[in-house]
């Protein structure tokens, strides 16, 4: 596992998170929505830190009481989960919905997940990386901003032990993930909603970069999309399949998935 990189805790100081945020929103909509944008940002904070919400956010915690492990968001700090306001707020994924989508993927690519690695973006405390490693694939990669959070993604990764597990080659790196160097290998990567619109269109540039320059399988997985508009408009992606939680994406450019399309429904 790699240590943490000492520029990505200098780039998560929260006034310069918070006037990034301001900033971008303000290049994009004007200074006064971004100014009311900032404020119900705040207040949505103050009330998701009552008694009451933190102990709705412990609903999540089953899966760390199975497994033994802290991949919950009731145990974020109050200065991360503030960061997450201006990056993305930490939310672990839901194990059942996490296979639905692998199923997803595999219908579609046809594959035993061997051929792929599998990278998430804003991978938190690396619950999601646990998951994956119930399936056989070649590796599977987190990419964290929060050093806090990848610290306890690589606690969690030390730890973990499942009898269902097939993939023991686990990695969480600490790092801006909209300037991740993808592997020149196919990928399956997975998107929890990690970036505001901006930095999701450095990360799509920065993907179709790698596509044009590497031509290969990839197959994204984006769970709740927000912003699946900066996907749709990519020229080097096509819709494969989608619900109203997540959207399945494939490299436009990869021979195996032309004229294909799987049994499953879109909605």
């Amino acid at each position: 596992m790699q240590s943490i990189d000492p520029s990505a805790s200098s780039r998560t100081s929260l006034s310069r998170s918070a006037r990034h945020w301001w900033n971008d929103v303000a290049s994009r909509e004007g200074r006064l929505a971004a100014t009311r944008q900032f404020l119900a940002a705040i207040w949505e904070f103050v009330r998701d830190s009552t008694p009451e919400r933190r102990r709705q956010r412990y609903g999540d915690a089953e899966y760390d009481w199975d497994h033994h492990v802290n991949t919950t968001s009731a145990a974020v700090d109050w200065r991360n989960r503030l960061l997450g306001v201006f990056h993305s707020p930490y939310q672990p994924t839901e194990p059942d919905l996490f296979r639905e989508m692998l199923e997803a993927f595999r219908q579609q690519s046809h594959s035993d997940f061997h051929d792929f690695i599998f990278v998430d973006l804003g991978s938190g405390k690396g619950r999601t990386l646990l998951m994956a490693s119930d399936y056989p694939f070649r590796r599977i990669v987190g990419v964290e901003l929060l050093p806090a959070l990848h610290q306890a993604a690589q606690e969690n990764l030390s730890k973990y032990k499942s009898e269902s597990q097939q993939c023991f080659t686990l990695e969480s790196i600490c790092a801006d993930a909209t300037e991740f160097a993808f592997p020149d290998e196919p990928i399956v990567l997975y998107l929890f909603n990690p970036f505001p619109e901006s930095g999701l269109r450095r990360m799509m540039a920065n993907l179709e970069q790698s596509l044009r320059t590497h031509p290969r399988a990839m197959f994204v997985l984006y769970h709740n999309p927000l912003l699946e508009d900066v996907l749709g408009g990519s020229s080097g992606l096509r819709r494969l399949y989608a619900t109203h939680q997540y959207a399945l994406y494939g490299a436009a450019g990869d021979p195996d998935q032309k004229n294909h399309r799987s049994s499953l429904p879109n909605y």
